[in-house]
């Protein structure tokens, strides 16, 4: 089985690096009712980054509204969905290479059931031809 991936809309907010704030900000979410196809956090200097990629970016921006979030503004990011196998995430960044893309970061897990899923950005101005390059839609 062949990889999926998508083009996906993604927010960040930063916070306090400090124990249980990207539990708060996650059950803010739970709480709305917002579905994440993919959550990543990590610090930011004396700060903490915490990214979003909702499945409904329209209900994650109304429900960051309501708490009173300074969230960012739209960001783009591609969503891979998969079999897994040895070098998955190798051969997916060895196109984007042979393309001349650079990678700005890539989160990849095992998902179980033999599956995997990942998530990968790249500079605004590589978009489309990353996009193009990856097969995304």
């Amino acid at each position: 089985m062949a990889e999926t991936i998508r083009r996906v809309d993604y927010f960040y907010i930063e916070t306090p690096n400090r124990p249980g704030e990207a539990a708060r900000a996650l059950k803010t979410l739970k709480d709305a009712g917002i579905n994440l196809l993919a959550f990543s956090g990590f610090p930011k200097g004396r700060r903490a980054q915490l990214d979003f990629v909702p499945a409904d970016p329209g209900a994650l921006v109304n429900a960051a509204k309501r708490a009173g979030w300074k969230l960012s503004t739209k960001k783009i990011g591609f969503l891979i969905q998969g079999e897994d196998r040895p070098g998955a995430i190798a051969d997916i960044l060895t196109k984007l290479a042979d393309a001349k893309i650079n990678v700005t970061a890539v989160d990849a897990v095992c998902a179980g059931a033999d599956r995997y899923g990942a998530i990968l950005w790249v500079k605004p101005p590589d978009l489309k031809r990353a996009a193009k390059v990856l097969g995304a839609t």
